[in-house]
């Protein structure tokens, strides 16, 4: 899939297209997980958090009506309210669901350690960095807000209301491509924690690098996380490497301060 150009040089690997939360903020991607648990709480729905993070990485109305047609949650849906989850409960699940996220965002805006000096490492590199995400416009501004203080500016940002369909499709990595002039697809990575992200990067045919530690695959605070037992914690991670391998992703890493030592290993 690579020219076996140099790591940076024209014909190589010139963008980084990495996703947010669990990637370059929010370490476990917590903000998201939290707010589907308690949307559908509030209309006496169980979701635990293993299937609130099933469709993680989607664009956030498309992953309502994920969990909404989980048959466990159809049932639970049926029990309470008397009728099948139709259409329009998704366009008021959804629009509640905005306000709650919003609130909860500030929250969770702390960049993943190391984050900001691997990308001063990887734009000396000569190569760019834009960001997807499948927040909308309002929730990525406060996510970028947050990002800014704390020394990341991305080259471009693209979120799932930029597009006409979210992850899997490959469309936020084509706008990113765009945005920062470089193609072809040969000449980007992708870096995600999630499965979907894995999936729109293989969609777009550039290389798919999955984040196994800080994102969705283990879904841990970063207290949790240092605290799991060593032996465990390979385990999980092992798990969540082949998961990726299996959905596509060409290298699977812990975070996203792995990616410049292995940026050269892909394209040689």
């Amino acid at each position: 899939m690579g020219s076996g150009a140099p790591f940076g040089a024209p014909g190589g690997i010139r963008l980084v297209v990495a996703d947010l939360a669990g990637t370059t903020v929010d370490f476990g991607s917590s903000a998201p997980a939290g707010v589907f648990v308690s949307l559908f709480a509030r209309h006496g729905v169980t979701v635990t958090d293993a299937e609130a993070r099933g469709p993680m990485g989607t664009a956030k109305r498309d992953h309502i009506a994920a969990l909404a047609a989980l048959p466990s949650v159809a049932a639970a849906w049926r029990d309470v309210h008397g009728a099948e989850f139709h259409e329009a409960d998704l366009d008021r699940l959804y629009a509640e669901f905005i306000p709650l996220q919003l609130r909860v965002l500030p929250e969770y805006g702390d960049l993943v350690p190391g984050t900001a000096e691997t990308v001063a490492d990887l734009r000396q590199s000569g190569l760019r960095v834009a960001v997807t995400t499948g927040y909308d416009t309002a929730m990525m501004s406060v996510v970028l807000k947050a990002a800014a203080r704390q020394g990341f500016v991305p080259d471009a940002a693209i979120c799932a209301s930029d597009v006409t369909a979210g992850r899997p499709a490959p469309w936020m990595i084509f706008r990113a491509m765009e945005a920062c002039g470089i193609w072809p697809p040969q000449a980007v990575v992708a870096v995600g924690d999630t499965i979907a992200d894995i999936e729109a990067t293989v969609n777009a045919g550039a290389w798919a690098v999955g984040v196994t530690a800080t994102g969705n695959m283990l879904g841990l605070s970063k207290a949790d996380h240092d605290a799991l037992d060593p032996g465990e914690r390979r385990q999980r991670l092992a798990v969540a490497a082949e998961r990726m391998r299996a959905a596509g992703a060409h290298a699977a890493i812990e975070s996203i301060t792995e990616l410049p030592a292995l940026l050269p290993r892909l394209a040689g």
